[in-house]
């Protein structure tokens, strides 16, 4: 049986300043609701998990492997495993990010979630 899990009753963490999320968790991938202030970077870096960002809301630049990407509302990038990449917001945004597979060192930061119905635990 799965449960419904309700965004505003996760937790937030800030793993860099000015990038507020709240994690959910599966054995295969890990989902990730940000809100993130103007005018804040996200360091380069990469990981070997695939990841797609969506941008929900506002206007975010994304280095991918040296190439700049101009996100705007709506737009989505597929960021290949062990690529880096590095990114800083424009405006106020508001992005889910999805990773496979699951972010395991995301697993137990403050303010993660795995749904437990979806392992099959109560």
């Amino acid at each position: 049986m799965t449960i419904p899990l309700n965004i505003s009753d996760l937790s937030v963490f800030e793993p860099i300043e000015g990038f507020r999320g709240k994690l959910v968790h599966t054995d295969l991938m890990t989902i990730a609701h940000w809100e993130i202030d103007k005018d804040h970077s996200l360091p380069e870096h990469s990981h070997p998990h695939e990841q797609i960002l969506n941008l929900i809301e506002g206007e975010f630049e994304l280095t991918l492997d040296g190439t700049p990407h101009h996100l705007k509302t709506g737009d989505v990038l597929v960021i290949p495993g062990d690529v880096p990449h590095a990114g800083r917001s424009i405006t106020n945004c508001r992005i889910i990010d999805v990773w496979h597979p699951c972010r395991e060192d995301y697993k137990n930061l403050d303010g993660s979630k795995l749904n437990p119905s979806i392992k099959g635990q109560a």
